[in-house]
């Protein structure tokens, strides 16, 4: 879900892009919310700013959400409601639109009763939408995108839900991976390019469970069935589960980065395992590298994978150099800078005894804005390292997402505004190398180029970015 400013904003802070984690669980005779909840807490890496779970029994609804880490968001309370069906979120945002009315999932009441909503991704005419139903007198309560869908399916004057969310869907563009509860209905979307992944799984009685990633489905012990299909609806009640094809595109465009970081190391995407895709990242850099070293070490956790993959390929041993602070988040999804900085001293520490006096090849998976590499290399150094050889596990990040990934306006990635050498020197690296193209998409079994959105690499952008570069703008 993609937050639109209702007011002028400097240029840093006009792009504002999520990625979260959606759940939904239908399974009458059993404890949804707690399956929810626990399919949830398994995708806390998602979105660690807001935590929300929704709850019917067909006659009501029960919605707890609330600021902070699921453990925050729920200290006080976990919906009660005996239900059969459960949806839920985490979120992260940027840009100062960390506010509780934002929080998922969302409801509301209309004419056909009412309907609940999680979402993952941004909406690329988000704006217009918006602008379009502002002017036919919609009154909005949050500043996100996934209200504007709220409202369109609301608003519909097709005959049954089903034709209420395919007919609005039709209307957006973009990312968005959805789960869509009513008083008897489960539905779950993903939109035509794929940006963005979903999953179907069964549980022992017989319920269903959608999740973002397939860790979800194994936190509640969920039978793996499918990935839910690029422009599929899947609509689940007391009749089982239906599918159908609401929209199809030429091009697939499955976001490149659920790969290289954000997802969980063991969950699958369409059938690629995240893991075996990092591990040969790791090869394939491995594979480029043309200077001398000593040892292999990751940047904890994300580049763990990929450094395995590079000690195997190049005969480098691989040996600890950082040790994380188990109790400090990530740093790339945190909401501004200044928490991203600080975060990086508290997370992570140096193992002088594994570094001191070697030429360390230290593998992490992304270098967005560079100010946390500059921490990583000089904690390296700190701990008597002869030379640091900084290997990324990706290409150069130089374009913005507008698909629901923060990686800043484009003059706050530093690989758009700086050679490769003076990223180094600014660094303090003695060497760096980002994977190629070509080798990651050999990792990611996408050699051809077919499948996958890369750009944040290239430039080249699946939709239309019109509406939304231009609230970019003020």
């Amino acid at each position: 879900m993609n937050d639109h400013c209702l007011k002028k904003c400097s240029a840093a802070e006009s792009q504002w892009h999520e990625e979260c984690g959606v759940v939904g669980v239908w399974a009458p005779g059993e404890a949804v919310v707690n399956l929810c909840y626990l399919a949830l807490f398994a995708l806390q890496h998602r979105g660690q700013e807001s935590a929300g779970i929704a709850v019917t029994n067909g006659m009501h609804i029960d919605v707890e959400k609330g600021m902070g880490l699921m453990r925050d968001a729920f200290k006080t309370r976990v919906p009660t409601l005996a239900g059969h069906c459960a949806i839920g979120h985490v979120r992260y945002s940027t840009c100062g639109a960390s506010l509780v009315n934002n929080v998922q999932p969302i409801f509301a009441y209309f004419s056909g009763g009412f309907i609940s909503l999680a979402h993952n991704g941004s909406l690329t005419n988000a704006r217009l939408i918006r602008s379009q139903l502002e002017k036919q007198g919609c009154i909005f309560q949050t500043t996100t995108d996934s209200e504007a869908i709220l409202n369109l399916i609301a608003r519909s004057g097709a005959p049954t839900i089903e034709e209420k969310i395919e007919a609005s869907l039709k209307q957006v563009e973009g990312a968005y991976c959805l789960t869509i509860m009513t008083g008897d209905k489960l539905i779950g979307a993903r939109d035509p390019h794929g940006f963005r992944p979903l999953c179907l799984g069964q549980t022992a009685s017989g319920g269903f469970v959608l999740a973002s990633e397939t860790c979800g489905l194994d936190a509640v012990k969920a039978k793996f069935v499918r990935d839910v299909a690029p422009g599929e609806m899947v609509v689940i009640d007391k009749d089982g589960v239906r599918s159908k094809i609401i929209d199809t595109r030429p091009n697939l465009s499955k976001c490149v980065f659920e790969y290289i970081y954000f997802a969980r190391p063991d969950s699958v995407f369409d059938g690629l395992s995240v893991w075996q895709a990092r591990y040969q990242m790791g090869r394939q850099l491995a594979k480029q590298f043309t200077g001398e070293a000593d040892i292999v070490t990751p940047v904890p956790d994300t580049g763990i994978t990929a450094a395995l993959g590079f000690s195997a390929e190049s005969g480098l041993p691989y040996v600890e150099g950082l040790i994380k602070n188990r109790y400090v988040g990530r740093t790339f999804i945190l909401p501004d800078q200044a928490n991203r900085e600080s975060t990086v001293d508290m997370k992570l520490n140096p193992i002088r005894a594994n570094l001191e006096g070697k030429r360390v090849v230290l593998v992490d998976d992304s270098l967005v804005r560079g100010t946390t590499s500059v921490r990583l290399v000089s904690l390296i150094k700190s701990a008597g390292a002869k030379e640091v050889h900084m290997c990324i596990s990706s290409p150069p990040i130089t374009h913005p997402c507008y698909y629901g990934i923060d990686t800043a306006v484009k003059k706050e990635l530093i690989a758009a505004v700086q050679s490769v050498e003076e990223i180094r020197r600014f660094l303090g690296a003695d060497g760096l190398m980002y994977l190629s193209k070509e080798g990651l998409m050999e990792a990611v079994n996408d050699a051809a180029n077919q499948c996958m959105c890369t750009a944040c690499f290239t430039g080249q952008y699946p939709t239309s970015i019109d509406d939304v570069e231009n609230s970019s703008k003020g």
